[in-house]
């Protein structure tokens, strides 16, 4: 009887973590998305992007078309929604203006002089969701980058507007479409 309870005893240690092993997939379950986004693509279909004209006091034309492409291209790679430019009929939308576009130094240096300076882009975004009106946001988002004040702006500015618009990009992505 002792030679029985021992077999019983060793089955049980061997077989009790292959049953535990079996019932972990089934008692919870991970989601994750490779590109972000948490969109369900059975209620949304398409998206219109708005303009987003410049209203800050300092004005850099191409900084338009340089954020409303990033934001165009970032969409419809990440995404499978349909771009629109009919808002009446789009799932959802997404509108705005680039309010602020600054300079300002930063550090200064030991002669008195600013050794950096910060180029600082603000964008407000009005996101509506047409099938939920709980998930519409409308929201500033900032990013900025810093140059060396020894530089000139009109050196950098391209370089530095895409960088930031693309920085801008992805946390509206994020807080938006992205459900963050």
């Amino acid at each position: 009887m002792a030679l029985n309870n021992s077999i019983s005893h060793t089955i049980l240690k061997r077989l009790l973590p292959l049953v535990a092993l079996l019932l972990i997939p089934t008692g919870c379950r991970i989601s994750y998305k490779l590109n972000g986004s948490a969109l369900d693509y059975t209620v949304y279909k398409s998206i219109a992007i708005g303009n987003f004209p410049i209203r800050a006091a300092l004005v850099y034309p191409p900084l338009q078309q340089t954020f409303e492409n990033a934001l165009l291209d970032y969409v419809q790679r990440n995404t499978r929604l349909q771009t629109t430019d009919n808002t009446g009929a789009a799932d959802l939308q997404m509108e705005g203006e680039i309010t602020n576009y600054s300079l300002s130094p930063q550090a200064v240096g030991a002669d008195a002089y600013a050794s950096q300076t910060r180029l600082t882009i603000s964008v407000r975004v009005r996101y509506t969701d047409n099938r939920d009106d709980s998930k519409d946001i409308d929201q500033t988002f900032s990013a900025y980058r810093d140059f060396p004040a020894s530089e000139m702006l009109t050196d950098v500015q391209d370089q530095l507007c895409t960088e930031i618009s693309d920085e801008l990009v992805e946390l509206i992505f994020n807080s938006t479409l992205g459900n963050w």
